[in-house]
């Protein structure tokens, strides 16, 4: 008897390693399609931020012309005024 009982418990134990083993297969599978999904995801985050980038530093830049704009037109009111204010003291 002992020796079905202990041919019984090999069974149910060989059965639990196999189950075991493919569960490890499977988990280093899903590790490695995560991996893969992570590294997919962290490259298209580097180019979104990489345009990000050039599209903030594009914003500076219009944001420096339309200042220097400004103070050109500033600059061509002044113009103008003193221009007319000339010519209407002058006569």
């Amino acid at each position: 008897m002992e020796t079905k009982e202990e041919g019984k418990n090999e069974k149910t134990f060989k059965g639990f390693g196999k189950k075991v083993d493919d569960f490890l297969v499977e988990l280093n599978e899903a590790g490695e399609k995560l991996q893969k999904e992570f590294q997919d995801k962290y490259e298209e985050l580097k180019v979104s931020a990489e345009k990000f980038k050039k599209e903030a530093e594009n914003n500076e830049r219009w944001k420096e012309v339309e200042i220097n704009l400004k103070k050109a037109g500033d600059e061509l009111a002044k113009a103008f005024k003193a221009a007319f204010t000339n010519k209407k003291g002058g006569t």
